[in-house]
């Protein structure tokens, strides 16, 4: 009977359009807070997880940049080595030695005539994208192992073959045909064969095993013996990342800008992010005073038929599990239907995505669930004190 009369008293005095308004009002507030929430989440799941992990946009090149005042200084110190591997967004470094000897290549086969002069570099195994069984060298072996950029086929492919009328290759055949490699020595040249074994899309450079290198370099290079890099490769867990690029121009240094050309949409990404959870941590904010308040002056209204069901013998507790019973169970309602059309949308961005070849999980967060259960603590925590301190005046 209380239970009836409570409720035919407040029914009468909240008013339903402000009711309606505290409610939008949280509404509003706690689907963008879960929003922001499962962003942060699925932006951190596209630039980490290992399904969205690029092998080869998370390998860089990083080299001085050329200006009038490093010409014929551009290798990198050991310093600035040191200090690149030092970054906390470097992972490791890998030198890349250039060769310091005159080489040229040319081909064995009548119906594939084709030589150019050419350089090599070398840099530790573990930097490849590609790793061919027979990548090893010594001074017994019958062929020197080649890896060769797959831009270098594409260039010889559709412009050099066609300008002067030459068969076009494919991968296959590139590595089935045997290349003469000569060094220009103090004693006259030197000739080995040479083949390719690999094709890489990381570095751009002809590629050969680090023991030729430094046996090559040692026995003919043309100045005095020298270990600088002119070039090193980082590996980097986000190429993106704008204190990497921040870091490269401030230290005079460059890289393929294709691969670090997603920094500036990071920063705006991570800008709409954090405004996005600030301005719906301020909605909440502002969603839990009005709700509050709406609280309170719905028991105003009626605070002389409260005060004489106190007066009858209604117990201060009684009332106020009533009250909580009445206000409370709409947020619940208010963040089941939020994390819904979150999962809603999650299902449906997820599935758009892989046929872009961007994963996502098809289900929200935990995170996003332990935002939500937050969330409503904090009403309850915030409504059972409102409720509270309001009949303990009115006693």
């Amino acid at each position: 009977m209380l239970n009836k009369l409570l409720s035919k008293l407040i029914k009468n005095s909240a008013g339903k359009t402000r009711f309606l308004m505290a409610l939008v009002g949280m509404s509003i507030a706690i689907f963008l807070i879960l929003s922001a929430v499962q962003l942060q989440v699925n932006y951190y799941q596209l630039l980490h997880a290992k399904d969205n992990q690029d092998s080869i946009a998370n390998f860089l090149v990083v080299n001085k940049i050329m200006t009038d005042q490093n010409i014929g200084s551009s290798s990198l110190s050991e310093e600035q080595i040191k200090d690149i591997q030092a970054q906390p967004f470097v992972e490791s470094v890998g030198n890349l030695i250039p060769s310091r000897f005159k080489a040229a290549i040319q081909s064995n086969s009548q119906r594939f005539p084709f030589y150019t002069d050419i350089a090599f570099e070398s840099v530790p195994s573990e930097f490849l994208d590609v790793t061919p069984k027979d990548w090893s060298w010594n001074e017994q072996s019958n062929y020197l192992p080649i890896i060769v950029p797959n831009q270098f086929l594409d260039i010889y492919n559709f412009q050099f073959s066609i300008s002067q009328n030459l068969p076009q290759l494919t991968p296959t055949v590139v590595k089935m045909l045997v290349f003469k490699v000569t060094i220009q020595t103090a004693a006259g040249p030197l000739s080995m064969n040479g083949r390719v074994v690999g094709l890489s899309n990381r570095i751009s450079s002809m590629l050969v095993p680090e023991t030729f290198m430094e046996w090559a370099n040692k026995r003919f290079a043309n100045g005095p013996e020298s270990n600088a890099s002119s070039r090193v490769v980082i590996r980097t867990k986000d190429p993106g990342n704008p204190l990497l690029v921040k870091y490269l121009k401030e230290n005079g240094l460059t890289t393929d800008a294709d691969k670090t050309r997603f920094s500036k949409y990071r920063q705006v990404v991570d800008f709409v992010v954090n405004i996005s959870g600030t301005t719906g941590v301020l909605l909440l904010a502002f969603a839990l005073l009005i709700f509050t308040l709406f609280i309170q002056l719905t028991i105003a209204s009626c605070k002389d038929e409260i005060a004489l069901l106190v007066l009858m013998g209604s117990s201060p507790k009684q009332l106020k599990r009533f009250l909580m019973l009445r206000f409370f169970p709409p947020n619940i309602w208010i963040a089941l239907i939020g994390l819904i059309l979150i999962s809603v949308t999650q299902y449906w961005l997820c599935h758009f995505l892989a046929a872009k070849q961007i994963f996502l999980s098809p289900i929200i967060s935990g995170y996003t669930l332990l935002a939500a259960i937050s969330i409503l603590i904090v009403i309850a925590i915030v409504n059972t004190q409102s409720i509270g301190k309001w009949l303990k005046q009115k006693n």
